[in-house]
């Protein structure tokens, strides 16, 4: 800078070095070098200790963690404002106080009063469960030290600062930083973190990808804020399977778990109704039926209008196009409004041969018997193709109560293998229109 903004004279600046002491985190150098050991280790001797966990009291969020929390684990939450991520953690507080569990919960984003406001909505809260509204990291880590809490709850990672970053809260810098030394805190005491992201208008965690790649795990709750139902699905995890979701329902006393997510998403079918068909999807390792409605009319427009609801549109032009070639309907003038009940938002191909079923259905304006499911991939060619894990497919299918499951041809010796039920196994689109119409 030339000229001072203060006494307007020239040349009065001096350029100096700031040594900044450095930041020692949770464990000091001496510590650090005892803590450390830097001889090399075979991979043979390398003992395997169980992990210790700790019970959320919440089934679906043990099972996509993998079990419970892992002692000393980073864990990042992630979703829409006002989808629920605030309420589930405080649930969790809520349980693990509960059970004698020493918990912190700190917020940069709400007043104590606030927090008690959603905590009195929940339910009583006993036990150790410590309130912290603060924003400064410093502090906020002098503050675990002294307490010692076994879990700590961050909401938010983008309202914590670090005074030795000249960053405004929420920056790139700012929010690396802060994971950094919750890292060190988590994996030097022992402290089990989990902390609240905020997401861009594309749905990923606000701030550097980086954030994901220091954590332990990295979890997205889902869902429409105006529907009731939740997902939370795990998108990383070191300590488990990043194939398992898990489903909430939200309530007025807060977040509700779903156990059977396939007869939630059931009920209220109507039976014997035109373009009605019930297909399976796989979400991880989770089967989950659905069903699928289709109405189709003849247009009153020149250019017929395709709409679809929790399913691709162009997906669904593409099916339609294969049953006018390969099967001769002509629905060329005709509006097709296809949904996938329950808000659910289904993208895996193997629910084609049900969305085919249901357009078909009520084309014709025949309704197909309300225990029957089917699954399998259309190609172009008019043929249906195999599904990975059919036979997960028609045991949940079975459980429910179903008695006759589609499946392509070269699923029927996996699905017939443990199952009582009427299993079809159909090679074209073909097949399946010359059997039910």
């Amino acid at each position: 800078m030339g000229q001072c903004p203060g006494c307007k004279e020239w040349n009065s600046f001096v350029e100096e070095t700031v040594e900044k002491t450095p930041h020692m985190g949770v464990l000091g150098s001496a510590d650090r070098r005892r803590n450390r050991s830097t001889a090399c280790s075979l991979l043979s001797e390398v003992q395997i200790t169980a992990e210790n966990r700790l019970k959320t009291g919440m089934g679906e969020l043990d099972r996509v963690l993998g079990g419970g929390i892992v002692q000393g684990s980073l864990t990042l939450v992630g979703g829409d404002p006002g989808i629920g991520k605030s309420t589930l953690l405080l649930q969790v507080c809520q349980n693990l106080s509960a059970n004698a569990r020493k918990v912190l919960y700190i917020s940069g984003e709400e007043s104590q009063a606030q927090i008690k406001m959603r905590a009195d909505r929940i339910g009583s809260f006993s036990g150790p469960m410590l309130l912290l509204c603060e924003t400064n990291l410093d502090l906020i880590l002098e503050v675990i030290r002294e307490q010692k809490p076994e879990v700590v709850v961050i909401d938010s990672i983008q309202t914590m600062y670090n005074e030795n970053v000249a960053a405004a809260p929420g920056s790139v810098s700012q929010v690396r930083e802060s994971t950094g030394i919750l890292m060190q805190m988590a994996k030097g005491m022992g402290v089990s973190v989990l902390i609240v992201g905020h997401v861009t208008k594309e749905g990923t965690v606000a701030g550097p990808r980086v954030l994901e790649h220091m954590v332990d795990t990295v979890l997205y709750f889902e869902g429409d804020r105006h529907a009731s139902y939740r997902i939370l699905r795990g998108v990383k995890n070191r300590f488990g399977s990043t194939n398992e979701i898990g489903v909430f329902e939200m309530q007025e006393q807060g977040l509700a778990e779903v156990l059977n997510a396939s007869e939630y998403m059931l009920s209220g079918r109507p039976e014997n109704a035109s373009g009605s068909v019930v297909t399976c999807t796989m979400e991880g390792t989770r089967p989950l039926l659905v069903e699928i409605q289709a109405l189709v009319c003849h247009s009153n427009f020149g250019i017929p209008r395709r709409q679809t609801t929790g399913t691709d549109l162009n997906r669904v032009n593409l099916l339609m196009a294969v049953l006018e070639k390969r099967a001769g309907l002509q629905m060329a003038a005709c509006d097709a409004y296809v949904n996938v009940t329950g808000g659910m938002k289904v993208q895996e191909p193997a629910i084609d041969l049900g969305i085919v079923l249901a357009i078909v259905s009520g084309f014709r304006n025949k309704a197909l018997s309300p225990k029957m499911l089917a699954f399998g991939e259309v190609g172009l060619s008019g043929e249906v193709r195999a599904v990975s894990m059919a036979a997960q497919r028609v045991a949940e299918a079975e459980r429910l109560g179903f008695e006759t499951v589609i499946v392509p041809w070269v699923c029927v010796q996996d699905c017939r293998r443990n199952s009582s039920m009427e299993i079809i196994g159909v090679k074209t689109v073909q097949d399946v229109i010359d059997r039910f119409f």
